[in-house]
């Protein structure tokens, strides 16, 4: 799974379109151009930067919809639907770093201990995502560079799940799964 530079041009270009075309109302995405790898079902998470700060970060773990129509509803959702900030203002579109993160399925691993998930991590590449009863969450690949240790980084992924930092059994669930991301030359801020 990679993408070309123009392929990869044109995902930032239609993440950036549905967010300013939301500013003008309007929430269903442009018909894809005719091109076969926009109209395959794949899962992405389209994370937003302002002055190198987290400023939304939406995505869907299983491919569902299109590649296409995955970055246009991820976007907006990451704009304006994140819970961890307020809606995006206009004037900060101009200032906002978009990255794609689109993920490889990801497959289920059986682990017998939190000792043994920590050994089969490989920082930098994979992307975790736990689950117990209704308690779910996932880490991408690119929080390896604020949690570069394995402890750290399922510690803090067992807090986002509602889970104490501590807390292991063996009906938790991991999976992992890699991405492609793409990201936008650096942008005035």
């Amino acid at each position: 799974m990679s993408f070309t530079r123009s392929q990869s041009e044109l995902l930032i270009k239609l993440a950036r379109e549905a967010i300013a075309a939301k500013f003008e109302n309007v929430s269903s995405p442009p018909e894809p151009l005719d091109s076969n790898w926009l109209t395959e079902r794949k899962a992405c998470f389209v994370t937003l930067m302002l002055n190198q700060q987290l400023r939304g970060c939406i995505g869907s773990l299983n491919a569902i919809r299109s590649l296409w129509q995955e970055v246009w509803n991820n976007a907006q959702a990451a704009a304006f639907s994140d819970p961890r900030f307020p809606p995006l203002e206009k004037p900060e579109l101009d200032h906002l770093l978009i990255e794609i993160s689109v993920l490889t399925q990801p497959k289920q691993i059986s682990v017998e201990s939190e000792t043994e998930l920590l050994q089969r991590l490989r920082p930098g590449r994979d992307g975790l995502v736990i689950e117990e009863g209704d308690r779910r969450a996932t880490f991408l690949p690119s929080v390896w560079v604020q949690l570069p240790e394995p402890e750290r980084f399922l510690a803090q992924l067992k807090r986002k799940a509602g889970l104490s930092e501590d807390y292991w059994s063996d009906q938790i669930s991991c999976s992992l799964y890699q991405v492609d991301k793409i990201s936008e030359q650096n942008r005035a801020s």
